[in-house]
Parts: structure tokens; C-alpha cells; sequence
């Protein structure tokens, strides 16, 4: 069956990049910190197998970090550009691009480098036996989204995004369309410096951890 990863990135530019890190690290390495985990997301998301990756983007990619790297790993996926005003708007449009090719779709996000093959292969199995699966974040949102219909997307459209609330909100909409859902394990999204301390912790050998590695190389900022 064909299936279908569903990445949303955002060019990692600085100052327009992983912003609340700004203040804590400067916005130029906030900017090679989350290329660095959308590169571990893409060439993770890219091994699983018998699943297409295809990569909705916004922004630059020209002017982010790491551009050739990024450039080499989009070419390996199908890439479409987001459409519409929120961001809820156009994570509805996303899987509806996915869904397009037929099957089932299972969408994250670029702030959880430490997700491993094994996770999403697992991700898509679970739907064989549900409507969907989602993994909760342990700030309230959510890392993945997987429907075995992606037209059940469009519950999305009435979920605030990124609030404390997300994951139950989500939840809650899913519900009302009478969309069954079994739960992934929870995670943590990189949104702070002490979640990118975690996040490399727990994935020691990731692009990401390494980048996290050369910005505690300058502790005069005050990180640790």
C-alpha cells in the first residue's frame, strides 16, 4: 500500500528560525540548530521504508543554513509549497497534497530530531488497526499526525495551534468527526535551550546534537 510521510518544514533563516531561542543563543545559530534537526527529520523520515516523504515548505530555502544540505536532502522527497493564512489552514492543505497519492498519511514536524525509523514505521502499522494515531508533546501540542484517511484532516481547521491546549483540542475535533485515535509515545519538541540540552542527550550521534554541542562551545552566553 502506498503511503505517505508528511514532513512541514520552515526554512531555518536567521531571525526567522527556532525565535524563542533567540536571547539565549544568537539568532544565526538558533537558525543551524533547527536546520540541523529538519536534516534529522528528513533523512530519518527518508529510511523508512516503502513510504513516500514528501516535505511541505515555507520560506527561503536559498537563504537558510546549511542551504546545500538542506537542498541535496529535499531532492529526494516531493516538496510543495504551504498554502493558506494560519497554520492550522495550512496543515490541512498538507495532508491534502498527501493524500492526493492515496493511503495513509502520518505527518510531523522539524522540532523532534530524535525521532527514529523504527517510531514511524511503527506510526504507519498502528494504522492499519485505527483511524489515527497521534503523538502528544509534552508541552501540550503534538508531534505527529497520522490518518489512515487524510481527508479527516480537515478536523484540524478548528485547533489553535501551538497553545498548551493543542494536543486536547486536537483530540477533542478528531473526536466530534467520530475518528478513532490510539496514542504514540509522547515527546519532547525543541522550543527552549533546556529542550535542546534534552533532545541531544537523548539522540547523542544526530546532526542536531552535534549543533547543540558548538553552541555550548561559547558558555560567556550563559548556556550550559
Amino acid at each position: 500500500m502506498t503511503r505517505t510521510l508528511l514532513v512541514v518544514a520552515k526554512a531555518p533563516v536567521p531571525g526567522l528560525a527556532k525565535t524563542r531561542l533567540i536571547g539565549t543563543v544568537t539568532a544565526q545559530e538558533a537558525a543551524e540548530l533547527a536546520a540541523a534537526a529538519l536534516l534529522d527529520t528528513l533523512y530519518c523520515s527518508l529510511a523508512v521504508p516503502h513510504a513516500r516523504v514528501m516535505v511541505a515548505v515555507t520560506g527561503d530555502f536559498g537563504q537558510a543554513m546549511r542551504c546545500q544540505e538542506l537542498l541535496r536532502a529535499l531532492r529526494q522527497c516531493v516538496v510543495v509549497e504551504q498554502r493558506g493564512s494560519t497554520f492550522a489552514q495550512r496543515l490541512v492543505a498538507a495532508h491534502a497534497d498527501a493524500g492526493a497519492f492515496g493511503g495513509p498519511v502520518v505527518q510531523v514536524g522539524m522540532d523532534t530530531p530524535q525521532l527514529s525509523e523504527p517510531l514511524l514505521d511503527a506510526s504507519f502499522d498502528m494504522l492499519a488497526d485505527t483511524d489515527a494515531v497521534l503523538g502528544r508533546a509534552e508541552d501540550g501540542g503534538w508531534w505527529a499526525l497520522g490518518l489512515h484517511d487524510p481527508g479527516h484532516a480537515t478536523a484540524l481547521a478548528s485547533v489553535t495551534m501551538s497553545t498548551d491546549r493543542t494536543g486536547d483540542d486536537t483530540l477533542a475535533a478528531l473526536a466530534r468527526r467520530g475518528v478513532a485515535v490510539s496514542l504514540l509515545p509522547t515527546l519532547v519538541d525543541v522550543d527552549t535551550w533546556d529542550d535542546a540540552r534534552h533532545v541531544a542527550g537523548i539522540a547523542p550521534a544526530s546532526r542536531f546534537a552535534a549543533a547543540v554541542a558548538l553552541v555550548r562551545q561559547h558558555p560567556a552566553r550563559g548556556v550550559a
